[in-house]
This record gives C-alpha cells, structure tokens and sequence, in this order.
C-alpha cells in the first residue's frame, strides 16, 4: 500500500514519503556489488575465500554502512517465571522466561515458549519477535500483560500502554495450534523489550548497556535493528540450554521491521539453521539501488534509530553503498532463506525482494546447493521451496496463517531432513 501522510511524522518526513516511486518504469538501470569480488578485486571462488575473507568483509561493510557495529555478547540469566504442562488443551508446555544480563544495568527480555507435548525428541523451533506484546500473540489468559512502551493505534493501547483489551489482538499472526501440532516449539518476546520503537527509545534500549552517546550515535554505532538482532542472539543463547529444544533447528521469522531484523540477525549469527523474512522490503529483503516503493535514504530519516547514522547520510546517494540487501541474503548462506511478499505491499516492493533472492544464486551455488530455483518472478502460491525460497501471495502488508503455511512447508523441508 502506498504512503500516505502520517501525523505522528514532521512535515519534511512527510515530504520525503510523499516523493517515494510506485511506477515500475521509473525505476533507473542500477548496477550490484558482487557478493563474489571483494573489494580489492580479487574473484571469490572458493567456500575458504568466501568464509575467511568476502564474508567478514560485507559483514563490516553492512555495519558500517547501514545498520551499525553489533553490540558485544554478554552473559544472560534465565529464570523461570511460569509453567504450565496443559496449555493448549494438553498439547503444549508453556514456560513464561525472563532473560536478563546480570554484568550490565539495563532492561529484562520477557520470553513465551510453546513446547509440543507429543515430540519425543528435541524438537524444531521457531523464533521471532511481536509487535504488541505475548499477550496479544496468544489467546492465552495466563501470559503476562506487558507493562512496556507501546506503539500507540493498536487495539487496547492507552497512553502507549497495553490494557486487557489488548490480549489476543494479535493471534492471526501467530497460529499456535498449527506450529505446535507440526512438531515445532515457538518462542517469542516483545521487540520493545529489547528497544521501544521510537527515536528517544536508547535510555531503556540494551544499547544503552554498552553504548553512551544515546540519540547523538557516531556514524557507524548500533541502531535498533541492530539491537533487535542481537535481543534474539541472547535468546539463542537460552534455548541452547533447554533440552526440549534441538539448537541445532532453530528457525528466525520476522515481519516487516521484524523480517529486516531476523535477515540481519541471521546474517550476523550462524547458529540459527534457517531464516525467513515476511513483507520486509526495505533495509530488509528489497534491493534498495531500485529505488521503488520505501527507499534506504527516506526510511533512515523518518525511522532514524532503526539505522546507523552513516545509513542517513550515505543512503541519499544509493550508489555510494558498497552493499545491497542480495549480499544481506548472501551473508545467511549456505543456510535455508525464505522470502515472502505480498501483491499490494507495493512499499516493501515484492519484485525487489525476489530480485535479491536471485541475484544471491551464484553465491549460494558456489557453496554447494542449489540456490533458487527459478528464472522468473513466481505466479501467486507458488512457492519456490529451493534453499533460497520465495513466496507472492495476494494481499497487502500482514502476516497471514497463509504466509505461515508456507513457512512451514520450508521449515518441514530443510529441517526435517537434517
């Protein structure tokens, strides 16, 4: 859907949204950096080249130049804050965690695990973040009410706080029954624990544990996104710990600014086995030189933590980045990535972000799979179920129990195999 004026934005941010392109012959001929040539020139043909130079190289080249230095690893504690054995009519364990980093003063992340009851080895899992709260993602009346800043214009939202008109306002983006009745485990916490999402959002950020500049970053410091990322990392860390769960298939899903974060986390975090992004186009999945629908340079002015200080900067003149988002895929390889779009999510761009997926095959093929396969844009529900995966399903912007049928299916593939 396209741009329209949003209030809670200043009149220039309003300006930049309103001069974003919607019309496919506006787009100009563009050219991409090569995951396969490294900076100074050399060709990278080799797994060992790929792994020990080109990698780290657009690793720090993404750091630098669009989402900012990943924050450091640090200890967590876990404590158990709730069980119960019957949840879900007896068909799942639920255990409410809070994760919290004792060497540092700074906020608690607030965990909802779903065990299927009926696995009878360390099961698969699913991780992502929600936008409104655990309670809202369930139909559960035992899980915690958050009592953290809220974005506001949702269902039960007062003053930037949840009510209890609040709860199970989110269920259709997360279908419980269905992931848990496919032998998987899901975990999921509030992004606003880990960042609120606004621009004065540092002082309650776990970025305000390692950084101290606050809104007033050196160019290439950690944004949200990036503090985002590395909230799910330290969740990694706990579901290594939990004999229910098999570590080694822990899937990343995301939507929207979600889906940008589960790409960057899985870029920067090897551990998990599988990555999918849902509707993140921008600064996401979409290849930002098309210059179609949301663009790196408006999104980093009208959402400026989301990002480095260098993205605003640099972002205004496209080809200037040394990077674009198929590298950002690149960097996931040669782990399972799936893509999802939707028709009239024209702002997130769905031919950009299949772009990116094809224009990573080489890299993916180098590394010994199969890469994408497909030579063109897919019909409606035809999924690509390749390594490289992709889905356009009718629709606009949202996550659909349609859009997890089909995460399921990839999940099932590459998981369920290994």
């Amino acid at each position: 859907m396209n741009h329209v004026y949003n209030p809670s934005f200043s009149p220039s941010q309003n300006a930049l949204l309103a001069q974003l392109n919607y019309d496919e012959s506006k787009v100009d001929p563009y050219e991409l950096p090569s995951p396969l040539i490294c900076q100074d020139g050399t060709v990278v043909d080799s797994p060992e080249l790929w792994k020990n130079k080109r990698r780290p190289e657009i690793l720090a080249l993404f750091e630098e130049q669009v989402y900012g230095r990943m924050l450091p690893k640090t200890r967590i504690q876990a404590d158990l804050v709730e069980e119960c054995r019957e949840a879900l009519s007896g068909k799942a364990t639920r255990r409410q965690v809070t994760i919290s980093f004792p060497d540092h003063a700074g906020p608690s992340l607030h965990l909802a695990l779903y065990l299927p009851n009926e696995s009878r080895q360390p099961a698969p899992c699913f991780l992502g973040l929600n936008f409104h709260g655990n309670h809202a993602a369930f139909d559960d009346p035992a899980i915690e009410l958050s009592t953290a800043w809220m974005r506001p214009g949702e269902p039960g939202i007062v003053d930037h706080r949840s009510t209890p008109a609040s709860r199970a306002t989110g269920v259709s983006r997360w279908p419980l029954d269905e992931i848990i009745g496919r032998g998987y485990a899901l975990a999921t916490l509030y992004y606003g624990d880990i960042e609120p999402d606004h621009e004065m959002g540092f002082p309650q950020s776990v970025r305000s544990m390692f950084l101290t500049s606050g809104e007033h970053r050196k160019g290439d410091e950690a944004g949200a996104i990036t503090a985002w990322a590395w909230g799910l990392s330290r969740v990694m860390d706990y579901l290594e710990t939990v004999e229910e769960i098999d570590a080694d298939r822990v899937c990343l899903t995301g939507h929207s600014r979600l889906g940008k974060t589960s790409l960057w986390a899985g870029a920067n975090d090897q551990r998990f086995a599988l990555v999918i992004s849902n509707n993140s186009g921008c600064g996401g999945a979409a290849l930002s030189r098309r210059n179609f629908g949301e663009t790196l340079y408006v999104l980093s002015n009208v959402r400026p933590h989301w990002f480095c200080e260098n993205c605003r900067t640099q972002s205004e003149d496209i080809g200037s980045l040394s990077v674009d988002q198929h590298m950002l895929i690149s960097l996931i390889a040669p782990r399972p990535v799936f893509v999802s779009s939707a028709r009239e999510d024209h702002g997130a761009d769905p031919l950009g972000e299949y772009s990116s997926c094809r224009n990573a095959n080489d890299l993916y093929r180098m590394l010994g799979t199969d890469g994408m396969a497909s030579q063109s844009f897919p019909e409606l529900d035809q999924p690509i179920m390749s390594t490289v995966g992709y889905v356009i399903r009718p629709g606009h912007h949202d996550i659909t129990p349609g859009d997890w049928a089909y995460h399921l299916d990839f999940a099932d593939l590459h998981l369920r195999s290994a």
